[in-house]
């Protein structure tokens, strides 16, 4: 089974212009970001990929965690991307994302360690990252608490 999906977009002038995109339940702004030149509005391109990537691989983890009858009492994630700029060469080069699983006071260790194990298999799950594979490393770091304790 396929499953389209689409996007409309205008442009309106050159490269430190704006425009809009409409994708369903993402309509907004596009520019280039002013860290590179652009005017900064709205969104771009990079934190798009960021947002698919980070979107896509925390709902897996959810859906995996589930699947494995563990129920987080907290699941966050944390991403970066980092793009280098050579000779006017744009590289979007790494993402790495830090989950965040708080589980029970009471969860065993075989669920701390399945977890970390599961929250690192995400990644290789996730249909963006596949879809980036080669092209843009992507990293894991995961953090597994129980209720109450601390960690970084």
């Amino acid at each position: 089974m396929k499953h389209p999906f689409h996007l409309k977009a205008v442009w309106t002038g050159g490269r430190n212009s704006e425009g809009s995109i409409d994708a369903g339940g993402l309509k907004t702004v596009i520019s280039i970001p002013q860290e590179m030149g652009g005017p900064g509005t709205g969104t771009n391109p990079d934190e798009m990929l960021l947002g698919a990537a980070s979107t896509c691989y925390l709902i897996t983890l959810a859906a995996m965690l589930e699947r494995s009858d563990i129920t987080p009492d907290e699941l966050t994630l944390e991403s970066e991307a980092t793009v280098d700029v050579t000779n006017n060469i744009f590289t979007y080069e790494r993402i790495v994302h830090r989950p965040r699983i708080v589980l029970a006071q009471d969860a065993s260790e075989a669920d701390i360690t399945k977890a970390e194990r599961l929250a690192h298999k995400a990644e290789s799950s996730c249909m963006i990252s596949r879809a980036v594979a080669g092209n843009v490393a992507i990293e894991t770091r995961p953090v597994v608490v129980t209720t109450g304790a601390n960690a970084v």
